[in-house]
């Protein structure tokens, strides 16, 4: 038996609908500027014909279930929610062909990737990493996991409310890249494996929140989340 200088953190999971068994997460990627109108709102266009999807992480021990009440976080003013469809990837693969990438999918999530705006935009405009805007504590809210083995989706709304307020309303078929773009994209980089939860990025409409305020959204056919946020 292997004996460490200290205990281990537990393995982040999230619940999957009608199983009793959790789904253990090993890395969390995430699709940046995949709606048009959030690229544009981004004061960053996207030309899908001369460019390709990127990519950026977050740590697994960032996850958050959803219903949390999580801490307004440090070190910034200007934090920021972005709803998203989450992919639960349930098989490995490696260099996969988009007319095959449906055989990777496991299931869907909704996902809020949870943003310090300010910090990332300064990281940006320096052309350094996101990191700090980005990968921090409680950064990746998801919800419980609903099975669809061999699905691709390729439409449904995806809407996000802050305190009753509809902030964000868009539909799946609005993505730049799609789900096999993605997978067939990412599996060129990556030996994608079970386990692999993928953000697919955010449509226009992101925007501050603050302490006392809930968050809710939805992914039609897939399910909705909540968020509290309390103080600092």
């Amino acid at each position: 038996m292997t004996a460490y200088l200290f205990t281990p953190p537990a393995t982040p999971s999230l619940a999957i609908e009608g199983r009793s068994e959790r789904y253990p997460v090993g890395r969390i990627f995430c699709v940046g500027r995949n709606y048009h109108a959030h690229a544009v709102e981004m004061g960053r266009p996207v030309d899908k014909a001369a460019e390709r999807p990127f990519y950026f992480t977050k740590t697994p021990t960032a996850l958050v279930e959803s219903g949390a009440t999580i801490a307004y976080p440090p070190q910034t003013g200007n934090y920021h929610y972005e709803m998203e469809l989450v992919l639960a990837i349930g098989k490995a693969g490696f260099e996969v062909p988009a007319d095959q990438a449906h055989e990777l999918v496991f299931g869907y999530a909704c996902g809020l990737d949870m943003t310090r705006r300010d910090l990332q935009l300064v990281a940006r405009d320096k052309g350094r990493p996101w990191d700090l805007g980005k990968d921090f504590e409680q950064s990746a809210v998801a919800s419980s996991i609903v099975p669809m083995p061999g699905v691709v989706l390729e439409r449904g709304a995806i809407e996000l409310s802050v305190n009753g307020q509809t902030k964000q309303r868009s539909d799946l078929d609005k993505l730049i890249w799609n789900i096999r773009e993605i997978l067939a994209d990412l599996s060129l980089f990556y030996h994608l494996q079970p386990g692999d939860l993928i953000y697919t990025g955010t449509p226009e409409g992101v925007g501050a929140v603050v302490a006392g305020d809930r968050i809710e959204g939805r992914v039609e056919g897939v399910g909705t989340i909540g968020l509290n946020i309390a103080a600092a």
